[in-house]
């Protein structure tokens, strides 16, 4: 299936390693030229090579997300590169796990900062490139956590704000040719998961609440990213799209 992606390029946010990476691949093979940021910016640089060594084009570059200044730079840097700025996936966010009495307001701020301000961010710089063609692509990642998992205010409520921004943002551009959704993710078996010390009950209490018999994978992920991001989705917009193996709640 052509998903109508060559020649283009992407920007995805948290793209050293995980969903992002694997997000990254695949846009890569779909003809796609990626800009690959992260605050790990030795992570960052090693995917895109790795997309390069394979024939795609990619660049790597260093980026906090919750300062404005690095991302309109990364996003230019984009821009620089590859003459075009297409599509954006707003992946990048992080877990501090804490009971809320037991939360301070740093890890509250932070997991707000990064997941939710930094799709702010993102989209203002990108946003101007995208209606030069009038055509676009925003896709953020948000979680089945958005519905409330204990110990996760903090990420539930990022989660739940990126679904009300998606919202949001969608209905004021569509009269420029852009589209944005949403992707959330249920349990995907990324490689910080698998590098937990509990897996085996992690994976075996997620298995129990899915409706599929398996885990997810982050090319689960990447490929409904893909589709999302394509010209097959042109008339979807606004939506959030559950990759959860059947699990809501």
């Amino acid at each position: 299936m052509d998903l109508g992606l060559k020649d283009r390029a992407a920007i995805v946010t948290g793209s050293a390693r995980g969903i992002g990476a694997e997000t990254a691949r695949l846009l890569a093979a779909e003809g796609m030229a990626v800009v690959i940021t992260d605050l790990d910016n030795e992570g960052a640089v090693e995917t895109a090579r790795a997309i390069e060594a394979t024939g795609g084009r990619a660049i790597g570059v260093r980026c906090d997300v919750r300062d404005e200044e690095q991302v309109r730079a990364m996003v230019a840097a984009g821009r620089e590169a590859f003459g075009r700025i297409d599509v954006l996936v707003n992946n990048a966010g992080l877990v501090k796990d804490r009971s809320l009495l037991k939360m301070d307001e740093a890890d509250w701020d932070l997991v707000i900062d990064v997941t939710l301000k930094g799709a702010f961010h993102c989209c203002r710089a990108a946003l101007p490139y995208m209606h030069e063609n009038k055509w676009g692509r925003i896709v953020n990642i948000a979680s089945r956590a958005l519905f409330g998992n204990p110990g996760q205010t903090n990420y539930s409520s990022a989660k739940a704000g990126l679904v009300g921004f998606t919202c949001a943002l969608s209905a004021e551009q569509a009269k420029n040719g852009v589209t944005v959704n949403a992707i959330a993710p249920g349990y995907i078996e990324t490689e910080y998961i698998l590098g937990l010390p509990n897996i085996d009950t992690i994976r075996q209490n997620a298995q129990a609440k899915n409706q599929v018999p398996f885990a997810g994978q982050p090319s689960d992920i990447a490929g409904a990213v893909a589709f999302m991001a394509s010209e097959r989705a042109r008339y979807i917009t606004g939506t959030t799209l559950f990759v959860t193996g059947g699990r809501y709640g």
